[in-house]
């Protein structure tokens, strides 16, 4: 395994134990044992090596990539597929992004690294957005439907599902059956319909 490797592995791990407010690059470089140096060798700033980590030590992150690829099957079934990667994605980030809300100078730097580094939680609205153009450009949605509402209302959906599942609230619904309501509630506002 790479240093890079084992570096992502270790920030993963500390993130998830102590929030990213909480985490140091100093304590992430001790649990993968190397020097502070070295994990700046890898990484530019903590932001970088946060972003690294949700890119490609985050199954749901893959999930949803690979679900706003995909131009296979039916739309309903598509939109499920984006709607349960979306919520795997933010009940594994929840935990780690929550305490960043702690302090405001530390959401602030936060903030500034995101931009830096040209990410943010803007992007999974964005990629909704992109996909459901390329449906309506292809005619499989209506050409004037409102994408930036069905995404926002698709990712908030799942956004607050997740939320309450970390909640443990207990007449939640299961990700499956979630995940297909909201997509059948979106679609109903895509829909063409005949002139």
């Amino acid at each position: 395994m790479s240093t890079r490797d084992v570096i992502l592995d270790a920030a993963a791990a500390v993130i998830r134990d102590r929030g990213l407010a909480n985490a140091t690059t100093r304590q992430i470089a001790t649990t993968a044992g190397f020097s502070e140096a070295t994990l700046y060798k890898h990484f530019a700033d903590k932001v970088d090596l946060m972003l690294a980590v949700l890119r490609e030590r985050n199954s749901g992150f893959t999930e949803l990539g690979q679900a706003l690829e995909d131009t296979t099957g039916d739309l309903e079934e598509r939109l499920v597929a984006v709607a349960g990667a979306a919520i795997a994605f933010f009940s594994v980030n929840f935990p780690m992004l929550a305490s960043i809300f702690s302090d405001r100078a530390i959401l602030h730097g936060h903030k500034e690294g995101l931009h830096k580094h040209g990410g943010g939680p803007h992007l999974v609205n964005e990629a909704v957005i992109g996909y459901l153009r390329r449906e309506a450009s292809a005619g499989r949605i209506a050409a004037d439907a409102d994408v930036y509402a069905a995404a926002a209302l698709l990712v908030g959906a799942c956004m607050q599902h997740a939320f309450l599942g970390l909640m443990d609230w207990s007449d939640r619904r299961d990700d499956e059956a979630a995940a297909r309501s909201f997509a059948r509630t979106v679609i109903r506002g895509l829909e063409v319909h005949p002139g």
